[in-house]
């Protein structure tokens, strides 16, 4: 089958769960099928996840692409308000598994149509029944779409064992809802412009919620492939040290613009460039003074510290930074060469210690019927 949409349908289907996650802000979401992670890797993005997990039967694939779940260094850079922790189950859709309990947000997205007809019920009742998120997004393909996709002959994929109708998929998800408490809306993606409005979307989408929500059941740890936690400022250490790393970083920036006026000034023969302090910077001997409160203006130290009392006290306690005697500025060492050769291809835009992650873009492969 010829790709027909743009951007192409499975791109559509993660964009739509990851506008349903940064519209209800879910804490615990949990992909079944969930293959390669390619889901998992989008949601891993929005910090309002702390624990985002993927449940396949095949162990296999999920550990060809585990890792590029791992974290990358800016996230140690700017770790997050809250841990996120990462975990990837083998496992059946068919089978209770106390492990996908208590969770916020199920999605099983084009999953539900490579069962045999006959583990669809278990399926239902494992879902809805058992683990009983507060909602589930369920997409299948459309078969009264299949006529208008050129090419296609037969089910969308080689592993389809069934692909439902408009009127079938709408009437297992009405049934659903009537045994286990849920309501349904239908909506989907891929439409053509001039399709007739009672065929459809291309791929169909259940997005059902419930009232209530699920309590949180202890998890397994038998069959985790997987588990990483994200770096987040609830850590003390890693709070520290973040606090720590901003204040060096808008330290030295700040010690940097101000020798670089001073040298202009001395450039243009202004009077006064050395005792220049519309900064607040100022000199003692061969080090530069650069004050607690112009640090506390900057708005990365200013969300982590809050006052210039606490910004204080934290770093009279801390060896890595050197203040001065009263305590109210920190101390950098002039070393007049090397701060003015500043890189203008430097980060300077408030993230700490420049660093660059080299991310390859993903590689969209041609959907294939899916």
């Amino acid at each position: 089958m010829n790709t027909i949409f743009t951007p192409p349908l499975y791109i559509q289907r993660y964009e739509f769960v990851i506008d349903f996650v940064k519209k209800n802000k879910p804490k615990k979401v949990v992909d079944l099928g969930c293959n390669d992670c390619t889901l998992l890797r989008k949601l891993k993005f929005h910090k309002e996840i702390e624990l985002l997990a993927g449940l396949d039967i095949d162990c296999a694939v999920i550990r060809a692409k585990m890792y590029e779940l791992a974290p990358i260094p800016t996230d140690y850079l700017q770790p997050g308000d809250h841990p996120l922790t990462i975990e990837l189950y083998q496992g059946s859709v068919t089978e209770r598994d106390p492990r996908t309990k208590g969770f916020d947000l199920v999605t099983s997205i084009e999953l539900i149509e490579h069962l045999q007809l006959e583990d669809v019920d278990r399926f239902t009742e494992v879902v809805f029944g058992y683990m009983a998120p507060v909602a589930a997004i369920i997409s299948t393909p459309n078969a009264d779409f299949n006529p208008l996709l050129p090419g296609l002959t037969g089910f969308r994929h080689y592993d389809h064992k069934f692909e439902w109708t408009k009127v079938e998929f709408q009437t297992w998800a009405l049934k659903v809802c009537r045994e286990f408490g849920y309501v349904v809306a239908f909506t989907g993606v891929g439409q053509i412009p001039a399709q007739e409005e009672s065929i459809g979307f291309c791929s169909q989408i259940g997005v059902f919620q419930i009232d209530r929500s699920g309590g949180d059941a202890p998890r397994l740890q038998n069959n985790v492939l997987y588990n990483v936690v994200y770096p987040s400022l609830c850590d003390s250490n890693i709070f520290q040290r973040t606090l720590v790393n901003e204040v060096l970083y808008w330290a030295e920036t700040l010690k940097r613009e101000w020798l670089e006026e001073i040298r202009f000034e001395v450039e243009n023969e202004e009077v006064g460039g050395e005792g220049r302090t519309d900064m607040g910077l100022y000199r003692e001997g061969q080090s530069v003074c650069v004050p607690l409160v112009r640090l506390c203006s900057c708005p990365r130290v200013q969300a982590l510290s809050g006052t210039v009392q606490h910004l204080t006290k934290f770093l009279l306690e801390n060896s890595r930074v050197q203040l001065t005697n009263d305590g109210t500025a920190v101390v950098l060492v002039d070393n007049d060469d090397e701060d003015l050769e500043w890189d203008e291809n430097c980060d300077n835009t408030g993230t700490g210690p420049f660093l660059v992650s080299s991310v390859e873009n993903e590689d969209w492969e041609t959907e294939l019927g899916q």
